[in-house]
């Protein structure tokens, strides 16, 4: 089932939307080899019973590939974090002995946010580089997925952007799918489903019923704030519309809009220049909202400068995921995320994000199911692992998950979801996201299942 804010579709569609107005320019980066230096530790000791098991798969090493649109149009930041997750990861195995006395060796490549860019890494990455499987990827134009899986080679863990991941029985997203994934068809026949659990808590944490929903001009933003209205209107809201120009948008005559209707809360399927924009009009205009809701791809440290020009908006910010705060170290798996970072990209601290923290926990995945395989290392056990029935949680990271195949949603479902707010002065000291649930994986609500198509 897909979960609408934390669903795929929904999370970038206002990026997605900036993406396809683009043309995108040459790659850069393609296949390109991190240094052995970024990945040394231990020298592994290789048992007598490490086999050549499978593609990318030798003795004393397992070559992993991670697609980025690192240098797409929207800028090296948007989609980088579940990159550097990862990699911290990965690093981090390494430094500890490796897995069964094999040390990974990542090969990552940046497709520059194209089609024709994301095919180019995929070829170059399977055909060449022979990497045994995809982890943590994050993309805005997955053309190459039909190719993955045509080839079976697994990626799991990564950021669902787009549909591929709703379709190709190879592909494992972050936050797993139930639909048949036959490689034919989008979810069930084209249909996709979304839960309301988002709405019906803050209706219930924040007593709120005026909602607005403001997204850019353009197909695959419009798509996403038609999603959101559509549960809003699920859950009782009564929901305020506002369309804005991508290029100049108009958003004092939205504030104005809200002022008038009486406007207590905000979602929004627009990228983060657009959520600062909107937020600095409201502000001017006196609105004083009770919460601006923003999806998981901006529950990123920097939500301080970027609302630096409209402070009174970003003290009511909140944001909702399936994962836990990046900034919450009271669990283990989020204290040794944290660690590793510190340890290996200290220069990322003042960009730390919920995305960085889901490419770790894609990373943990991918290696929880080479480690179920033992010494004899293979797509097919990969596979195996990700398909059984128990929920999988990345060791507390991630909401429990699996990919059983379901029939067609027909009624209500249970639905879970981590919230967190910014506060400009946290009980740790300093600005940051501080969790506003007592454990997300009780966090839970009964809730509608809403077919929509993609």
């Amino acid at each position: 089932m897909q979960q609408l804010i934390a669903a795929p579709t929904g999370r970038v569609a206002a990026v997605l939307a900036a993406a396809l107005l683009v043309v995108c320019g040459s790659l850069s980066g393609c296949g390109t080899r991190l240094p052995e230096s970024d990945f040394a530790g231990p020298a592994p000791t290789v048992t007598t019973g490490n086999p050549a098991s499978d593609t990318g798969v030798t003795a004393g090493q397992i070559k992993i590939g991670i697609v980025t649109s690192l240098t797409s149009p929207l800028g090296t930041e948007v989609l980088a974090g579940p990159r550097y997750g990862a990699l911290a990861f990965f690093r981090a195995l390494n430094a500890s002995g490796g897995l069964h006395g094999r040390t990974v060796q990542v090969v990552t490549c940046d497709d520059s946010g194209s089609g024709l860019g994301n095919q180019e890494c995929v070829h170059k990455l399977i055909d060449q580089d022979q990497v045994f499987a995809f982890a943590a990827g994050s993309v805005l134009d997955y053309a190459g997925a039909p190719y993955v899986n045509s080839r079976s080679v697994p990626d799991v863990g990564s950021q669902p952007l787009g549909t591929p991941y709703e379709q190709y029985p190879r592909l494992y997203g972050i936050y797993s799918s139930n639909a048949p994934r036959d490689g034919r068809s989008v979810g069930w026949d084209g249909t996709l489903f979304l839960s309301t659990e988002v709405y019906r808590f803050f209706q219930e944490r924040l007593g709120v019923r005026r909602a607005a929903v403001v997204a850019y001009n353009q197909a695959q933003s419009l798509s996403y704030a038609h999603q959101i209205e559509l549960g809003l209107t699920a859950e009782g809201y009564h929901v305020l519309t506002r369309t804005v120009d991508l290029a100049l948008p108009a958003f004092a005559a939205v504030a104005t809009a809200m002022a008038a209707d009486g406007t207590q809360i905000v979602f929004d399927a627009m990228d983060t220049r657009g959520n600062s924009g909107l937020c600095q009009a409201l502000d001017a205009a006196g609105v004083r909202l009770t919460a601006k809701v923003t999806n998981v791809q901006n529950w990123s440290q920097t939500a301080g400068r970027d609302y630096a020009a409209a402070p009174g908006c970003r003290n009511v910010l909140w944001a909702t995921s399936s994962s836990r705060n990046y900034a919450d170290t009271r669990y283990p798996a989020v204290q040794q995320f944290r660690g590793a970072m510190a340890r290996f990209y200290p220069e990322r601290e003042p960009l730390l994000s919920a995305w960085e923290l889901e490419g770790w926990a894609g990373a943990q995945w991918l290696t929880d199911a080479m480690d179920s395989c033992g010494a004899a290392l293979t797509r097919a056990c990969v596979e195996r692992f990700m398909n059984r029935a128990r929920p999988y949680d990345a060791h507390g990271l991630l909401l429990p998950a699996d990919f059983v195949r379901e029939p067609r949603p027909s009624g209500p479902t249970r639905a879970c979801l981590n919230v967190a707010r910014w506060q400009d002065d946290t009980p740790a000291g300093g600005p940051g996201w501080v969790t506003q649930v007592p454990d997300m994986d009780t966090n839970c609500f009964d809730v509608p299942q809403l077919p929509y198509q993609p």
